[in-house]
């Protein structure tokens, strides 16, 4: 220890020196709680187990409360990630509630809005060209094509993931093979992004 001592730390010394003594005078040796046993009439042969007892209470008592600690500590954490994960999802659910689709055509050609006739003959194949609005750049979408007839049957369905999207205006498509052998008239497609339908075309076989 140092011999020169500042008066603040004289102070402090001073103060440390008489909660030792204080604590000094509280406790009693083992002869006087021995004493004091006799003194009620018991016997100062089991002080040895009580001590151990009073031990064992006193470090159930600190690891209690550590496990409290531990388990409130468990229950906060779990309540930040829960809450996380339900932030992300309310996101990712305004994302796609914005998708709308800007466009929509049926064409023989794909990436084509052509105003040519569709004939069963020289139409083999038809394909419904969509530009979407507000897309999730970064995501992939699962969208779902109804081909529907005219007697309202629908007569296929395409189910499909984009690509990886990365504009907010993002062309796709879903096809049809039409055969010959398909009913004329007015025909419709609709396109669905889950459980909403983003568009519907209606258009004339001939």
């Amino acid at each position: 220890m140092e011999n020169r001592l500042t008066p603040q730390q004289l102070t402090k010394l001073v103060g440390e020196v008489e909660r030792l003594s204080q604590r000094q005078q509280d406790e009693l040796d083992r002869g006087q709680v021995e004493d004091i046993l006799r003194e009620l009439n018991l016997s100062p042969a089991l002080l040895d187990e009580a001590m151990i007892q009073l031990q064992r209470k006193d470090a159930l008592v600190v690891q209690q409360r550590r496990q409290r600690w531990l388990l409130g500590g468990a229950i906060a954490s779990l309540v930040v990630v829960i809450a996380g994960i339900a932030v992300f999802m309310q996101q990712q659910k305004q994302s796609l509630a914005n998708v709308s689709v800007q466009q929509g055509c049926v064409a023989r050609v794909q990436g084509s809005c052509s105003e040519a006739p569709i004939s069963r003959q020289t139409s083999p194949e038809l394909f419904y060209n969509v530009t979407l609005k507000d897309a999730p750049v970064g995501k992939k979408l699962a969208l779902t094509c109804d081909w529907v007839a005219p007697g309202g049957q629908v007569v296929k369905q395409n189910r499909y993931e984009t690509r990886q999207i990365n504009t907010p205006v993002w062309n796709t498509h879903c096809k049809y093979p039409l055969d010959a052998n398909a009913p004329q008239g007015d025909w419709e497609v609709r396109l669905l992004l889950g459980d909403r339908q983003l568009s519907n075309t209606k258009f004339d076989v001939q």
